[in-house]
């Protein structure tokens, strides 16, 4: 099936006129496509179709804007949008602690026994721990970014709206090589998962690409960020920071420290967002990424992702919590879930319908990133395109290639369910 890149172009103008005073013009009807998720203002009623949630929200790591994303698209998607085909969402919230496998075990049982139709994967870096549990009572994983490397190695059972992490570490570095910039160093905490990433990942790619590639790593509670800083700062080598981050306060400390040791390359912050309203015009020159357009750049990002970013806004900025990348993530993937699934026509919501539904999703606008294709065999997720943000302004910034950036397929073939 194909879907038109106007569609949710729509939902989020109609929905924009509803909750302002300005007045809109109801007579364009070239984008709709007849669903009640076009439908401004349409209430889901019905039995509820329960969905699952993998949520950061216990241990040392956790992710609050989940929580902040999650409650924002339950609120647009059944109180504007129509729901799923006109139902509510209704989400299993099930906490986990990303630093202990077995919570995220815990939580699948849970949602075996709810009887859920899908799982969303809240960026849990333990998420293979809940697939075997899952592929046997035929419930789907569904997600943004597949934080666990073994969960995106394979395709069977799963669908990521992202790019694969390799991705985000292919396109860094292809626009340091760009800039002629030829060594990096990364921290990130001293984790098993981490090491993979970094032993297995960063350092192979790096080589490919023609980078010199270290690795710093610190302890996951209570890092030193001064030393920290200190460390990443020896050879002044032309980029530094954090590939991932248990929190966007990790961010802005090794930002701000990066800074008092005069580090002069280009500091690197993973998925982080808060540090550019902390730091205000001093983290200017300073890079992250994101699968999704975010607000600090919204005067850059084209149509219909400058609408729906606005209307995301408006619903994250209602929930009064924590938001940044992974409450505008979380919020966009409950979005491309339900519309895709209504413009599907599924009628019988089980497991095996909802994976058949999204495995068939091509050529799909999705709500805040690129147009869609899922359903390869060698990969869960439905792109591989990723956005490089640079601060250039107080509280601004723009993608560095002016949109979003394709990594090299050839190196990504290198990684197990990356191409």
């Amino acid at each position: 099936m194909r879907w038109r890149a106007g569609r949710i172009a729509a939902v989020a103008v109609t929905a924009a006129c509803v909750l302002s005073i300005v007045s809109c013009s109801s007579d364009d009807t070239s984008s709709s496509g007849g669903s009640a998720a076009e439908e401004s203002g349409t209430k889901a009623t019905g039995e509820p179709i329960k969905v699952g949630l993998f949520n950061p929200s216990k241990g040392p790591a956790t992710q609050g804007g989940v929580t902040t994303g999650t409650n924002a698209a339950l609120d647009y998607i059944n109180n504007q949008i129509g729901g799923i085909g006109g139902r509510p969402i209704e989400v299993v919230d099930c906490g986990i602690d990303q630093t202990a496998p077995e919570s995220t075990i815990s939580c699948a049982n849970q949602f075996v026994q709810a009887g859920v139709v899908a799982a969303i994967d809240g960026y849990d870096t333990e998420s293979a721990a809940a697939m075997p549990i899952l592929s046997s009572a035929n419930i789907p994983m569904v997600g943004q970014i597949p934080f666990n490397t073994a969960t995106g190695a394979q395709a069977d059972g799963r669908v990521y709206f992202g790019p694969p992490p390799a991705a985000f570490l292919v396109g860094f570095m292809q626009s340091l090589k760009a800039a002629n910039k030829n060594s990096l160093t990364l921290a990130n905490a001293d984790l098993p998962q981490a090491h993979q990433v970094f032993d297995g990942l960063l350092v192979p790619l790096g080589q490919q690409l023609g980078i010199a590639v270290d690795a710093v790593y610190y302890p996951p509670t209570g890092p030193n960020f001064t030393a920290l800083a200190s460390t990443l700062a020896e050879g002044n080598p032309a980029a530094a920071g954090l590939m991932t981050s248990p929190n966007d306060n990790t961010c802005t400390n090794l930002a701000q420290s990066l800074k008092s040791v005069k580090y002069q390359g280009t500091v690197f912050l993973a998925a982080c967002t808060e540090f550019i309203d902390t730091m205000g015009s001093q983290a200017v020159g300073a890079q992250s990424y994101s699968p999704v357009w975010q607000p600090p750049a919204v005067d850059s990002a084209p149509e219909p992702a400058k609408t729906n970013l606005q209307t995301a806004q408006k619903y994250i900025d209602n929930q009064g919590g924590t938001a940044g990348f992974y409450a505008y993530g979380t919020f966009a993937t409950l979005v491309d879930f339900a519309v895709t699934l209504t413009d599907a026509g599924v009628s019988d919501f089980t497991g095996p319908n909802v994976l058949t539904a999204l495995k068939a999703v091509t050529d799909y606008q999705s709500f805040l990133g690129p147009k869609l294709n899922c359903g390869k065999a060698t990969t869960p997720n439905c792109t591989t395109e990723m956005l490089l943000f640079e601060v250039t302004g107080d509280k601004k910034t723009e993608p560095v290639s002016g949109g979003f950036i394709t990594p090299n397929p050839q190196v990504l073939s290198l990684i197990p369910g990356a191409a």
